[in-house]
């Protein structure tokens, strides 16, 4: 299932190492992000017309588009662009439908690109640049929009493997030393009620931390079919939540909002894993090669668990969010903070105006207009790779140590990008992928 490509990018961390040694701090630190520095009400820096630029073109990506385009009047979206000219056509006529937001979509037809390259010519037009494909292509994009200077929105998870993490975390040094702005769509960092939640409980609202439990229980990710004349790229490609190296699996592409809120919370991140895993309810061609279901135990260098359940099986019970128990009660968010008696003691009482994924962006052209320090990428990264640690444990059936993994040569990416190569997994004569198996699948 995986390859052994090298990664140019890649350099060793140690956990010590990357406590002491890490520069990107601002605006959100693995120990937890504050409602960052900017305010909507200060004056502006930069006031200047913002040009932005589109890099996926799915449902995810059109609403990053409509959140940015209503945190800021003074901006213009310019460029687009998709591996898939019939995704950017329908997000294009989506958003110039939208009343508030239709006069600041302006693409014309040279400004629309499309195929694996065209990332590059619409950074080009730029400002800002929102990157919402598939996480496989973050690491080359991210360090594309920085290389040429441009301030970053970059939707979670943040790669699929380990040498992508490390490329991640190297551009975001860089975009440090440019006084870039980045900022990762974890947008319950940026949400007043988890905000609330963890500054109690980080001032001992629960008393000590005993452990943590997160739930991503749902029905089954979307399904897209296979079409006649499609090359197995273009199949993978287009059913990518199917595919590890396309979507990072289900720790990745769905738990990692409610594990990113346990790491918050700890100011840490996991020093080893162990998990379970497989496919109960996936067969077939058409569900690829991942799991659709986990159970993944994370611990923390003080000897504190993080239970981490997932399952996206149709017509089973459904639960999510991050629970902590403390030695002086509970907390979630939605239940809000309770004492030993079950009393509640703290509930965030927020309104419909506290939409955390327009808050994000607010905060973050906000940054960007009064020059206001802002890079998630730190913590993004970490938190990204706190589920790859959970997915690499769970594929392979091996206690996992987060040095070990963080720094594995292991890519599971394609050797290129184009329409006629070759994917890291290909189907059978039957048309079924190779599906890693426990106990014999390598992960580092």
């Amino acid at each position: 299932m995986t390859n052994s490509k090298k990664n140019t990018h890649s350099f060793n961390f140690s956990r010590r190492d990357f406590i002491k040694g890490s520069s990107i701090v601002l605006g959100g630190t693995l120990a937890g992000a504050s409602l960052p520095l900017a305010s909507k009400g200060a004056p502006p820096v930069d006031d200047r017309p913002l040009k932005i630029a589109l890099i996926g073109c799915g449902a995810r990506g059109a609403g990053a588009a409509v959140n940015a385009l209503r945190a800021d009047k003074n901006l213009k979206l310019v460029a687009m662009a998709d591996a898939f000219r019939d995704k950017l056509d329908d997000t294009y006529n989506n958003l110039t439908k939208i009343a508030d937001i239709k006069e600041a979509v302006d693409v014309p037809e040279e400004h629309k690109f499309v195929g694996f390259d065209g990332y590059k010519d619409a950074i080009a037009l730029a400002d800002v640049v929102l990157l919402v494909t598939p996480p496989a292509f973050r690491p080359l994009h991210f360090e594309a929009a920085i290389q040429a200077d441009k301030h970053v929105f970059m939707e979670k998870p943040l790669a699929s493997d380990a040498p992508g993490v490390r490329q991640i975390l190297k551009t975001g040094e860089l975009a440090q030393q440019k006084n870039l702005k980045v900022q990762v769509g974890l947008q319950n960092r940026y949400d007043p009620g988890f905000i609330g939640m963890v500054e109690r409980i980080k001032d001992g609202a629960i008393g000590n931390i005993v452990s943590a439990t997160d739930y991503y229980m749902v029905g089954p990710v979307k399904l897209v079919k296979r079409e006649e004349g499609q090359t197995e790229m273009e199949y993978q490609m287009r059913n990518w939540r199917h595919f590890n190296w396309l979507w990072a699996g289900s720790p990745a592409g769905l738990q990692i909002h409610n594990t990113d809120i346990v790491n918050w919370v700890k100011g840490s991140y996991p020093v080893r894993a162990h998990a379970l895993g497989g496919r109960s309810a996936f067969s077939g061609p058409d569900h690829g090669d991942i799991f659709d279901h986990f159970f993944i135990e994370y611990e923390y260098a003080d000897g504190t668990k993080l239970n981490s359940q997932i399952r996206t099986v149709l017509g089973t019970f459904n639960k999510g969010g991050a629970y902590f128990q403390g030695t002086n009660g509970t907390a979630n968010v939605r239940d809000g903070i309770k004492d030993q008696t079950g009393k509640t003691i703290w509930r965030h009482r927020g309104g419909d105006s506290e939409n955390p994924y327009q808050l994000e962006h607010d905060q973050f052209f906000a940054a960007i207009r009064q020059n206001t320090p802002m890079n998630d990428t730190e913590w993004g990264a970490m938190s990204t790779m706190t589920t790859i640690l959970g997915r690499m444990a769970a594929h392979s059936g091996q206690l996992v140590e987060w040095d070990d993994a963080l720094n594995s040569e292991l890519s599971i990416l394609p050797a290129s990008f184009s329409w006629d190569s070759h994917p890291p997994v290909m189907p059978d004569k039957d048309g079924n992928y190779p599906v890693p198996v426990p106990g014999k699948s390598p992960v580092l």
